[in-house]
């Protein structure tokens, strides 16, 4: 049985401005990530980070090249179960408090978020119980985040993308969070892959991958990228 859950070959990915005009965000990309690794994937901003996550994620489609997940199943299978994801912005739903934004997966899944105590561990690990009835519309945007990130594992994926998930926090916290999340995959065979501008969660990875203007550049020994 492979070790790969995805699996992109020849990756591009373009996109047009509402005019003729053509931009091109992916180029050429081949990249590998596999069961348990932990990957930062860093560059500066415009470089493909979020277009290469959305695709490793289902989210998107490339326009050029091949994305499988031979470790994860049919593109139907990935989510919730099999890919947990952190978008940017904390993109909480508005009318669920947080303990329903976490337990949202269980809920889409099958489960029985009232009797499943993962989700309330999750907001205790991440020191957010006290916060557990509140609205989005009440929490900042450092706290909503930490929570999109409970949300994100609360299932037990098999793979977790993160976008920037320290982005809003301050260095203190950021550290804290980061410390959580590692010990709740700690032993597990769950890959994380992180794109980030911080250099101090991408130094706490074991494989660093750069985007440079769309293309992927190999990075540091424990995943593959070309």
């Amino acid at each position: 049985m492979t070790d790969a859950l995805v699996l992109g070959k020849g990756l591009g990915r373009d996109f047009h401005d509402g005019t003729a005009q053509q931009i091109t965000v992916l180029r050429d990309v081949d990249c590998e990530v596999a069961k348990g690794s932990r990957i930062a994937l860093v560059g500066p901003s415009g470089s493909g980070k979020t277009t290469l996550l959305h695709i490793l994620g289902g989210l998107d489609k490339p326009t050029t090249g091949e994305i499988e997940w031979p470790g994860l199943g049919s593109f139907e299978e990935l989510r919730p179960r099999q890919i947990g994801l952190v978008f940017q912005t904390p993109s909480l739903f508005p009318a669920l408090t947080a303990a329903q934004n976490v337990s949202l997966p269980l809920v889409l899944a099958g489960g029985d978020a009232t009797t499943d105590g993962t989700a309330a561990s999750l907001l205790a690990s991440f020191g957010l119980a006290e916060l557990a009835d509140k609205l989005p519309e009440e929490l900042s945007g450092g706290q909503a985040q930490r929570i999109a990130m409970a949300r994100a594992l609360v299932i037990g994926p098999k793979l977790v993308l993160a976008d920037e998930p320290t982005g809003q926090l301050d260095s203190k916290t950021a550290h804290l969070f980061f410390d959580t999340v590692l010990r709740h995959l700690e032993g597990t065979d769950v890959a994380l892959v992180v794109a980030t501008h911080d250099e101090a969660v991408a130094a706490r990875m074991a494989t660093r991958w750069t985007m440079d203007h769309g293309r992927l550049l190999k990075g540091r020994p424990g995943g593959m990228a070309a």
